[in-house]
């Protein structure tokens, strides 16, 4: 006699043949369902355990090993407790007790949140949406800069970065970076957000054919030496952005700082992910524990249900589970990155702006602002739903100015 174990979406279950070498698929299935009660008909069988994360009959016909019903076992390599993965639809009815379904790896009675928490399947996403990102040089450098020449890291720092994503939906193109009202800590990252600004960013990139793709932020200095790639609550809140984009090329991006152990300097690099698909339904449907406390391990994420990864039902999951890694690149796009960035420590005036175009006198104007924070704060002054865009489209085509912009720009410069 040997014993097989059976795990499906009910947990972990034992059933008895004779033998590997006379008994077949078919046997098999038949004893299955007269020691665990479900049909022949209705079992779908086979050695590799993503099975359990298949959603509908179609995708069990993609597990194929087991179909054969004439297969001896033995040719499966099967020996003494060796494990078969089972999927079923429907009710199931265990022998000597009330119907239940379906029923818990003890036999207990499921909840609806039960079953539900039984689908959430938490595993590796091998392959992201996007196949790069590639960062507009000038924008990423002064992102960088500014995190390390000025807060040295020591607080965060955070940035949605607009751009585009190309048809196929293979390549994410970062062309400037818009820093949001924000307080910045060693720890944590809030962002105030300013719905005005953000309307006026949009109508920006409306008219230079863009849109939002993603999110970057820094981690601090004295995160260099933990043992994660995000926190908790880095995860939190790059699941939380993306969500709430509906792109699913959406990328988050991270600036970090390397300390050599040698302390013989340190390096500035950047990473790209994005959060898997898994992760973002997780976050939708309310999964994540948002309460996060001092003695919370910062390399793990919190459910308020059990989930199941890999074949343990857990309620905190590793965040590397959540990231799915994307291919950094860069170019040099058109626009440039000369204008002070909103929303930093000096506020921006209009002697900034006379100092800017004063600086550029000997180019086009058009190429004078052709630059996305002088954009921005020239918005302030102009229609949102039409002049912003219109202004900024001009910018897209290196068209001509309408004089009407050229004269209100010039009079704000002159005005400092």
């Amino acid at each position: 006699m040997m014993m097989l174990r059976i795990r499906s979406r009910d947990g972990l279950e034992r059933v008895t043949v004779k033998g590997p070498h006379t008994t077949t698929v078919s046997q098999l299935k038949t004893l299955i369902q007269n020691q665990l009660q479900i049909p022949t008909d209705n079992q779908t069988l086979s050695t590799d355990r993503n099975l359990l994360l298949a959603k509908t009959p179609d995708d069990f016909l993609s597990f194929t090993d087991m179909t054969d019903p004439n297969l001896p076992i033995s040719s499966l390599n099967l020996c003494h407790g060796s494990m078969l993965y089972l999927a079923y639809e429907g009710e199931r009815t265990i022998r000597g007790a009330p119907a239940v379904t379906p029923a818990g790896s003890f036999g207990r009675k499921m909840t609806v949140d039960d079953l539900i928490a039984r689908q959430m399947r938490v595993s590796r996403q091998e392959k992201s949406h996007c196949d790069s990102v590639s960062f507009d040089r000038d924008c990423a450098n002064a992102f960088q800069r500014y995190v390390n020449e000025s807060l040295a890291f020591a607080v965060k720092r955070g940035g949605f970065m607009y751009g585009s994503v190309s048809e196929e939906g293979g390549q994410v193109e970062v062309s400037f970076i818009y820093e949001p009202p924000q307080q910045g800590m060693e720890d944590n990252l809030i962002l105030m957000r300013d719905d005005e600004e953000e309307r006026r960013v949009d109508a920006i990139a409306l008219g230079l054919g863009m849109r939002k793709v993603g999110f970057i932020f820094n981690q601090t200095v004295t995160q260099d030496k933990k043992d994660y790639t995000l926190s908790n609550v880095e995860v939190l809140l790059a699941a939380q952005l993306h969500a709430e984009s509906e792109l699913k090329e959406w990328v988050t991006a991270v600036v970090k700082l390397e300390v050599s152990e040698d302390g013989g300097g340190a390096d500035v690099h950047f990473e790209a992910f994005q959060m898997s698909d898994m992760c973002v339904r997780l976050f939708r449907e309310g999964w994540f524990e948002t309460e996060i406390g001092p003695e919370d391990d910062p390399k793990l994420s919190k459910m308020k249900k059990e989930v199941v990864v890999g074949v343990k039902d857990l309620k905190e999951v590793d965040n590397d589970f959540f990231l799915v890694v994307v291919k950094i690149l860069d170019h040099q796009g058109s626009l440039s990155c000369t204008f002070p960035i909103e929303n930093r420590n000096n506020k921006t005036t209009v002697w900034a702006l006379k100092t800017h175009m004063d600086r550029a006198r000997s180019l086009p104007f058009v190429k004078r602002i052709s630059d996305f924070h002088l954009l921005l704060f020239v918005a302030q002054f102009l229609d949102v739903a039409s002049d912003v865009p219109a202004l900024a489209e001009c910018v897209r085509l290196q068209s001509h100015v309408p004089e009407g912009y050229e004269l209100l720009i010039d009079s704000m410069a002159n005005t400092s």
